[in-house]
C-alpha cells in the first residue's frame, strides 16, 4: 500500500495542488486548492488509488459501492469494478440534499461502501448517507481520497471514514481572510472573471 508521503508526491506531480487565493464550494477562502480531476483524468492512476481503497475493504463482504456525483461516482465505479460489485450514483435532489434516481435502490441490510473524492466539510457525504439510509442498508464505511479537514470532518460523520491522505487546509471566512486583506486576486476554480474585493479580476 502507498503511504501518505508517496500519495502526496503523486498528487503534487500530477498538479493536484495549486497555491493562490481561492473561494471554495463552502464559501470559505483558502490559499490552496486541490483539484481531484487532475487525478481522475488519468484512468491508470484512478485504478491504482481505488486499489488502495479496495485493499482496506476487501474482507468486508461489500455488496454495493455508492458515490456522490461527480468525482465520488467515478471513483465508486472503479472501486465496484475491482470488488466485483454494483455501483450506485447518488445525485442532487430537486428539493435539496441527494437521492438515488434512475431505478437505483438498496435491499435492507445490504452491505454498502460509500466512496468520495475530497472531504472538506462533510456536507456531500452527510447528504449521501441520508439518501442511502432510507433503504436501511448496512453502511460498512466511507472511503475518500483526500481529507482536507485534518480529520475533523471525518469525526463528525456517523460512519467510520478512512482517507488515503489527510491534510489540514487553511481556510478563512471571507470577512477575516488575510489574502483578501493583501488584495490578492480571488479565484473560484472552474469560473472566470470573479473579482476580488479590491476590484481585480482573477
Amino acid at each position: 500500500m502507498m503511504d501518505e508521503t508517496e500519495l502526496l508526491a503523486l498528487f503534487e506531480r500530477l498538479g493536484v495542488v495549486s497555491k493562490g487565493h481561492f473561494v471554495l464550494t463552502s464559501g470559505r477562502h483558502s490559499d490552496e486548492y486541490w483539484e481531484k480531476f487532475r487525478l481522475l483524468e488519468w484512468p491508470r492512476v484512478t485504478e491504482r488509488l481505488c486499489a488502495e481503497i479496495v485493499a482496506r475493504y476487501a474482507l468486508e463482504e461489500i455488496e454495493a459501492v455508492a458515490g456522490p456525483t461527480t468525482g465520488g461516482a467515478l471513483l465508486a465505479q472503479e472501486v465496484a469494478r475491482q470488488l466485483g460489485t454494483r455501483c450506485l450514483v447518488v445525485e442532487p435532489a430537486t428539493g435539496g440534499g441527494r437521492e438515488l434516481r434512475r431505478g437505483f435502490s438498496l435491499r435492507q441490510g445490504e452491505r454498502v461502501l460509500v466512496v468520495d473524492d475530497v472531504l472538506t466539510t462533510g456536507l456531500s457525504l452527510h447528504e449521501t448517507l441520508q439518501a442511502l439510509l432510507v433503504y436501511e442498508p448496512t453502511v460498512v464505511g466511507i472511503a475518500v481520497l483526500l481529507d482536507r479537514s485534518g480529520g475533523a470532518a471525518a469525526k463528525e460523520l456517523p460512519v467510520p471514514c478512512q482517507a488515503l491522505l489527510t491534510v489540514t487546509a487553511r481556510t478563512y471566512e471571507p470577512g477575516a481572510c488575510p489574502l483578501c486583506a493583501q488584495g490578492l486576486p480571488l479565484t473560484k476554480p472552474g469560473s472566470r472573471g470573479l473579482r476580488a474585493p479590491g476590484g481585480r479580476s482573477s
